[in-house]
């Protein structure tokens, strides 16, 4: 699994898988609304060279936080090798901590993070209640039909030019 920067034509690909799967080219994590497109993007690519899964990622007061993680092609190392990819570039640029946000109903990235090594940050319980405010197109209900209430925030530790 190779992963990199994206280059334009990738960038425009992922967002055409996006808004398959999201309905919205936003995300909104802690009440800030972000644009995916215009964040620093990595990409997995498969032995194919097919874009496997994407990761973009903001950094802010010393720590990185992952916006998006995708994997379009399961099961193959994708979404492994972007967490690792992008905690070696959080180390690299001096961050604490590589985190991220999902939510309550959405147990297998809860599993799938858990296994990367990322543990639980925090509870912020009722928060999809605001950010529906910022992004309607939220449902209320989701994997397994668990309602969508909390945001989890898990997070990876780290310490300058420290990977996984």
């Amino acid at each position: 699994m190779q992963v990199r920067p994206a280059n334009d034509d990738e960038r425009h690909e992922v967002a055409a898988l996006w808004a398959e799967r999201w309905g919205s080219p936003r995300m909104v994590t802690r009440g800030r609304v972000h644009e995916p497109m215009g964040l620093p993007m990595l990409v997995a690519l498969d032995a194919d060279e097919r874009i496997a899964g994407a990761l973009t990622y903001e950094v802010r007061d010393g720590e990185m936080e992952a916006v998006t993680v995708d994997a379009f092609i399961a099961r193959i190392g994708a979404g492994r090798a972007l967490i690792e990819a992008a905690a070696a570039e959080a180390g690299r640029l001096g961050c604490r901590r590589l985190w991220l946000i999902t939510t309550n109903d959405n147990t297998p990235a809860l599993r799938f993070y858990q296994r990367c090594g990322m543990t639980l940050a925090a509870l912020h319980r009722g928060e999809i209640a605001a950010s529906r405010l910022l992004k309607p197109e939220i449902p209320e209900v989701g994997r397994d039909g668990i309602p969508i209430r909390d945001e989890l925030e898990l997070e990876l530790p780290l310490s300058p030019s420290e990977s996984p």
